[in-house]
């Protein structure tokens, strides 16, 4: 009887599964999303921009508190490599607790092409009016707020208008990004070396800073406020002594 076993197959042969795609296009501009809502836009949009301008300059930094922005951003960078950069180191962070969803803008944003390309900024600029102009009460609910203005105005039963809120010191917690960080509840037994070794962790650590007469809070000093914000994020509510929590804010400027 013959010998029909099948011949050894080639290397070549052997069907190598491809790698996984790299993105269609880069943009300059990353598109953020699921960005914590309580958090006023000033104090956001500082904390973004602290955020990213370790990765190169930051053109712009867009966030609107209506109703169809809230809880996202855009992030313009110089360039798409940048951002490339950007979108995959930051991608997930958990900025105010919430893991950023981050992709590419699906154009560019104004401070872009007036960078890039200002021959064309004008042009640019009518086209996004435009577009605005057009899809501006093409949303249901926008379209329903319209109608409600409107018959209110008809009937002479518009509301009155807002009073000005009187000028409030900003929390702590939702003070804008400063390279030094405010220490809060902490043990009283704490030492500056416990401090330094915690904190230290994470990169351009420059100085701990303990108060002689007020044992339970100290500031903490980075080189940058990108670095303070790593290490803010992290540590809050960190449990020094296996019991009280520790709160870390930015300091007031």
């Amino acid at each position: 009887m013959a010998d029909t076993a099948a011949p050894p197959i080639a290397a070549e042969d052997i069907a190598v599964p491809p790698a996984p795609a790299e993105p269609e296009y880069a943009s300059e501009t990353l598109y953020i999303q699921n960005l914590n809502e309580k958090i006023k836009i000033p104090v956001l949009k500082a904390s973004l921009k602290g955020l990213f301008k370790s990765y190169g300059e930051v053109l712009d930094v867009v966030a609107h508190s209506n109703l169809r922005m809230r809880g996202q951003a855009f992030v313009s960078f110089e360039s798409a490599d940048i951002a490339k950069k950007a979108l995959k180191e930051v991608r997930g962070f958990p900025l105010y607790s919430k893991p950023m969803q981050i992709s590419f803008a699906k154009s560019r944003s104004d401070a872009v092409v007036k960078k890039l390309d200002p021959s064309t900024f004008d042009t640019h600029k009518a086209r996004r009016l435009e577009h605005k102009k057009e899809t501006r009460y093409t949303n249901p609910l926008k379209r329903k707020f319209k109608a409600k203005k409107l018959a209110a105005e008809l009937d002479g039963t518009s509301a009155a208008p807002v009073t000005k809120r009187p000028n409030v010191q900003m929390p702590d917690e939702y003070l804008p990004p400063n390279k030094i960080l405010f220490l809060q509840n902490l043990p009283e037994s704490v030492t500056k070396d416990q401090l330094m070794a915690l904190f230290s962790q994470y990169p351009n650590l420059y100085e701990v800073r303990l108060i002689p007469t007020k044992k339970d809070i100290a500031f903490v000093e980075y080189i940058d406020e990108g670095s303070a914000t790593v290490a803010k994020d992290a540590l809050h509510n960190y449990k020094l002594d296996g019991e009280n929590k520790i709160k870390i804010t930015f300091a007031r400027k």
